[in-house]
């Protein structure tokens, strides 16, 4: 069973991308979606086996031998447990509901089995991250989803803008990823192996242990972990490493539901969950962890607050999130991560798909500035996205309200400066999710539209292969939190994890539900009060937020600028770096590569050719005079040589 939903969405890229001639567009489409839609249904039927049924059902399974050089070998094999199980269904639903959205959202596109391929070639990718027992197969994964969407994101590669953001995309993935694989390296220089059977059972023997890196004697488990997490911090879009995420709203909004909600940034989540072993025992390593999620939760909220890209906005409060969901692990609340990894997966996919059903509708308008008046003309969608705002925003008893409010509950729980720093920053993002994620409510669907009285002619509502997967996604938004929160972080939280996730001092999520009841509350109020604002400001006094921004410029041109990361960035790195690419393709590759090899030895070739074809006068006795001076060196070196 585990061979066939990791494999057949592999099958069928291959299919429908080697193929594409042979079965046609419609062909693609069937057995992509087909291979996902069974993928999906096994993958909850595996939750359910190995999560949900009382006992320990983990399981080891081989698939082959992959590396074998001396004593060093690898194999590919699957290790299957609740931690697996989660991420099988995250990934497999998430993408499969995709797959039938864009059979709708890219019918117009000459293309379509190259981009239904990449969706399963970037799925399969995924699943090889999520099922690896080891390292060296969590870093092929790692690398094949790195691989995948530079491919979706740059899908339109006739589009500069698009180009641009796939390599950035790859580039800035690159920097994370050398740490993360120098992490592996320390790792087996330690340890000897790279399987995580091995690694996390001999980890305690090394707790007090140092090393020596860059020059400084530094602890080595702690070491290893930052390593690891810089690699995470470039996946999940961490504050630093994180320019690449809203750029890559350059890809089709499918490719944005796929990456950004429930797969690609979730995947630095899952490694520093199933790395929990080797983190327990690096307490700085997880205060570095826990720092850097809630800047990052509380920057990216900043910045969505002012942003107009419909996609952008979205794509803002998955960094957010994201942050949540680090500032989670760093204080070892590692099921409340992965609970709300889980919830975020639904109304994170529910809200980008309905963005794309909004820029369907609008003429592929993405500018909320553009919108304004569509509740009414495209009412499904409407519903859709309040479903997912109230999710998002912590609504009591939809799913985001018992995965967010649990992590802020146990970043106060942990009684530390980094859990109140954490708790301080939860809170703020909070009651800023809550406004930017209303203000784009509002500014799209209330208030008199903004569009040109040709767009406003065409707006429709998307046919049912685009909201289909949106009611299914609406429902997750719903239920997922209620239905799973005591398996995730309540009373069965030991059967459910069954050892998938390691503790090993308190668990503070038990302390969590003891928190005094202002903490409890503090959420809700954020909430609400993000709510109010957005109201005040873009229902009951539209000509606010114009005041605002010309009473707060420093404010506002920082956040609309992105706190100015990229100009920084651009002035340190990318600007030197093209000097110096420009410096030795100048002096060193024109002037003296290409000009004392390639080019000088052609030059040469060709002076000499010249002198050579100015002996071919054509005048019998030019040639005849040549023979007897050629005659005469021979007679001349035969009688000397003679001698």
């Amino acid at each position: 069973m585990y061979q066939t939903i990791v494999f057949l969405p592999l099958i069928a890229a291959l299919v429908a991308g080697l193929f594409s001639k042979q079965v046609g567009v419609r062909g693609s489409q069937i057995i992509t979606c087909g291979a996902l839609i069974i993928a999906a249904l096994l993958s909850w039927f595996a939750f359910f086996k190995v999560a949900m049924t009382p006992g320990d059902h983990s399981l080891h399974i081989q698939v082959l031998s992959w590396i074998v050089s001396g004593d060093f070998q690898i194999n590919w094999a699957f290790q299957i447990d609740t931690l697996t199980a989660v991420m099988l269904v995250v990934v497999n639903t998430v993408s499969c509901l995709v797959h039938i959205y864009s059979v709708g959202y890219m019918s117009h596109d000459p293309h379509i089995q190259r981009f239904m391929s990449y969706l399963s070639l970037f799925t399969f990718a995924m699943l090889m991250l999520v099922t690896a027992d080891n390292f060296v197969q969590m870093f092929f994964g790692w690398e094949g989803v790195g691989l995948a969407s530079y491919l979706l994101i740059g899908f339109w590669y006739k589009k500069p803008s698009a180009c641009a953001a796939a390599i950035k995309a790859f580039v800035v993935n690159r920097v994370g990823d050398f740490g993360f694989a120098l992490g592996i390296f320390a790792i087996f220089m330690t340890f000897g192996s790279a399987d995580f059977a091995v690694v996390f059972s001999d980890v305690g023997a090394y707790s007090d242990k140092t090393i020596y890196f860059l020059g400084m004697e530094l602890d080595l488990l702690t070491t290893i972990c930052i390593l690891l997490f810089i690699g995470a911090m470039g996946k999940s879009a961490q504050l630093g490493l994180h320019t690449w995420l809203p750029d890559a709203m350059e890809g089709p909004t499918p490719v944005s539901a796929l990456i950004h909600a429930a797969t690609m940034v979730t995947a630095g989540v899952f490694m520093v969950a199933r790395c929990s072993p080797l983190f327990e025992y690096a307490p700085v390593a997880l205060d570095v962890v826990c720092i850097i999620g809630a800047s990052t939760a509380f920057f990216a909220a900043t910045v969505g607050m002012s942003q107009f890209d419909i996609k952008r906005v979205i794509a803002y409060s998955t960094c957010s999130q994201l942050g949540y969901m680090f500032f989670a692990l760093g204080i070892g609340a590692y099921g409340a991560a992965i609970f709300h990894l889980f919830t975020h997966a639904f109304f994170k996919a529910l809200l980008f798909l309905g963005s794309g059903s909004v820029i369907h509708a609008s003429s592929d308008e993405q500018d909320m500035r553009n919108m304004g008046g569509l509740r009414k003309k495209i009412p499904l969608t409407f519903w859709m996205m309040v479903i997912g705002t109230l999710a998002l925003t912590g609504f009591p008893f939809f799913a985001g309200y018992y995965s967010k409010d649990m992590i802020i509950e146990s970043a106060f729980a942990a009684h530390s400066s980094v859990g109140s720093y954490a708790f301080g920053m939860g809170v703020a993002a909070a009651l800023m999710t809550s406004f930017y994620s209303w203000r784009l409510i509002f500014m799209t669907f209330f208030g008199e539209s903004r569009a040109s009285k040709e767009v406003q002619d065409h707006v429709h509502e998307s046919p049912q292969v685009m909201l289909a997967p949106l009611y299914v996604l609406a429902l997750g938004a719903l239920v997922s939190g209620f239905l799973f929160k005591e398996y995730f972080v309540g009373h069965h939280y030991e059967d459910f994890w069954a050892g998938a996730l390691t503790l090993v001092g308190d668990n503070v999520m038990e302390t969590a539900h003891h928190v005094p009841s202002w903490v409890i509350a503090s959420p809700f109020i954020a909430m609400v009060s993000g709510l109010a604002i957005a109201y005040y400001f873009y229902i009951k006094r539209p000509e606010m937020p114009g005041k605002f921004v010309q009473t707060f410029r420093f404010l506002h041109a920082l956040s609309f600028n992105k706190w100015y990361f990229d100009e920084l960035y651009d002035v340190i790195f990318v600007r030197p770096a093209m000097k110096l690419g420009y410096f030795l393709w100048k002096s060193g590759d024109e002037n003296i590569i290409d000009r004392y090899g390639p080019d000088g030895v052609s030059a040469a070739v060709v002076r000499v050719a010249e002198r050579f074809r100015n002996l071919q006068s054509g005048y019998l006795y030019h040639y005849a005079f040549a023979m007897l001076i050629g005659l005469s060196a021979f007679v001349t070196w035969f009688v000397l040589g003679g001698q």
